[in-house]
């Protein structure tokens, strides 16, 4: 019985799964991304600080509410005037009772530009107490040395 010498050419490995699962870990760390940054608007400068630091633990229920530098706020992808955003923080809140939770429980994140004036950071406030919200948090850029 005679056997076939070993070729001399190269081995070859099947790449195939080595690239599917790089798409499927690519995939995976996609859906784990930190999304934190979507919730900002390229349109808002915020001012500097140093005494800004991050919050301790994630909040529970936040709304991020834009305040442009024009007097406008934006939020959900809606721009509106300070007051006319008032029935839609209702409709906020009456999502927030539908989920079985509380207006009283979510944090409304305001971003003011750093040319608003602070009587109109004032008076979005008071219209988010109007819809019952009570906890509020102001951002700013930290500011470096």
């Amino acid at each position: 019985m005679r056997f076939k010498p070993p070729s001399a050419g190269r081995a070859q490995g099947d790449l195939t799964p080595m690239i599917d699962m790089t798409f499927q870990l690519i995939a995976f760390f996609m859906v784990l991304i930190n999304f934190t940054e979507a919730d900002q608007n390229e349109r808002i400068k915020l001012p500097t600080s140093e005494i800004v630091k991050p919050p301790d633990a994630p909040l529970e229920e936040p709304i991020f509410l834009h305040l442009t530098k024009e007097g406008t706020v934006i939020l959900g992808g809606i721009e509106t005037t300070v007051e006319g955003a008032k029935p839609n923080l209702v409709v906020e809140a009456n999502i927030l009772k539908h989920k079985k939770s509380s207006p009283s429980k979510a944090t409304i994140i305001i971003r003011g530009d750093v040319g608003v004036q602070a009587g109109e950071v004032q008076k979005l406030v008071q219209i988010c107490q109007e819809a019952e919200f009570e906890k509020f948090a102001l951002r700013a850029e930290e500011e470096y040395d």
